[in-house]
């Protein structure tokens, strides 16, 4: 036997979970390289987690539950996706595990602290990620005088004239015009569930600035048309703002007021290939101190409350060296002004708002 295929062996003997490690299935680009430093980095056995990029949606997932070959263990994905795949049984019902989740330093578990963050719909099957929001931005630099600073000032042409950024889907910019129209952020999905013609009047609001959008669908976009001018604010993804801000040093601000936060969430696959170890690496990962530590990578909030405490703490905290908190989007004051997503909602309606919304970009 040749010294190579011994030296193969030996080291496949040593090291024999190569074989056997705990998938996670995520987005990739440098939410992914996040997860990696702030969990896999920080776990005690770090070599037996491996990360895999997927393209989201719960397509993949049921293929393999219902083939009975499931290659993943946990799944990163969206709120409502959390919730459709556990009634569908595609992820395992875990919260009779939640009390063995680490606690705040208050002694909340993770549930409670969780409710401090205004999360209430915590799926059975998952463990919390992170907050990432819709927000509008802006260069301070394009406003000589007064500056846009609340989210009716994004629907004031004549105040502020000028083009703005807006995606080419619904969520978010319908949440937004409710707001600028007058609605509470903490009330509006309650007038979605309650009043009828609640979506009429954010589409009539939406009427107003209907002849000065620019569209855009790459999450890079955004940041380009107002770097160039070509919109003076536009709605984006808070990551995308923050990584240009705090790494490639942009001038740009915030208008929190309005700002849609929605949730990001691990699931644990039903059928997991290694689901013990699967299960110990979410309940590190979901830990405060994992999720504060996710913040110096990327500026999404953890959904942790309590994590938000240890950022506080430890500023500045980003790696660069650069405070973190005033580009975190779930801090206590901006809760307040916030409108919390609701994934129940918009799994019932999102399709049907989204047929309205196409048309009205089209006419």
């Amino acid at each position: 036997m040749s010294k190579f295929i011994k030296a193969f062996l030996l080291a496949f003997i040593a090291f024999p979970f190569a074989a056997n490690a705990v998938t996670v299935a995520s987005w990739g680009g440098a939410y992914t390289e996040s997860q990696i430093k702030a969990y896999k980095d920080t776990y005690s056995n770090p070599d037996i987690i491996q990360f895999e990029n997927y393209n989201g949606g719960l397509g993949e997932v049921r293929a393999q539950v219902e083939s009975g070959n499931v290659a993943w263990d946990l799944v990163d994905v969206l709120p409502d996706q959390a919730i459709t795949g556990c009634d569908e049984g595609l992820f395992e019902d875990i919260s009779g595990e939640y009390g063995n989740f680490i606690a705040a330093d208050n002694g909340d578990g993770l549930v409670a602290d969780m409710a401090a963050n205004g999360v209430t719909n915590l799926s059975d099957c998952c463990g919390p990620q992170i907050f990432w929001t819709y927000v509008v931005f802006y260069d301070p630099d394009a406003f000589p005088g007064e500056k846009p600073s609340k989210i009716a000032d994004f629907f004031d042409v004549e105040k502020f004239p000028g083009k703005r950024g807006v995606h080419t889907w619904a969520n978010g910019f319908i949440q937004m015009a409710m707001v600028a129209d007058g609605i509470a952020p903490n009330a509006v999905y309650k007038v979605l569930k309650s009043q009828t013609g609640a979506v009429d009047r954010a589409f009539a609001k939406m009427d107003e600035i209907k002849d000065h959008i620019v569209h855009w669908s790459a999450g890079a976009k955004p940041l380009e048309l107002v770097k160039s001018g070509e919109v003076i604010m536009s709605i984006a993804y808070n990551g995308r703002v923050g990584a240009a801000v705090l790494s490639e040093g942009e001038n740009f601000e915030y208008i929190w007021e309005g700002q849609l936060l929605e949730q990001e969430y691990l699931c644990l696959m039903t059928g997991a290939p290694d689901r013990e170890n699967a299960l110990d690496f979410l309940i590190h990962s979901t830990s405060p101190a994992s999720q504060a530590e996710q913040a110096k990578y990327i500026t999404y909030g953890p959904m942790r409350a309590s994590g938000i405490d240890i950022i506080k703490a430890g500023e500045p905290w980003f790696h660069t060296g650069i405070d973190v908190m005033p580009h975190m989007p779930n801090t206590p004051e901006r809760l307040k002004i916030s409108v919390m997503g609701d994934p129940e909602w918009w799994a019932d309606n999102g399709a049907e708002i989204d047929e309205r919304y196409a048309a009205w970009m089209g006419n």
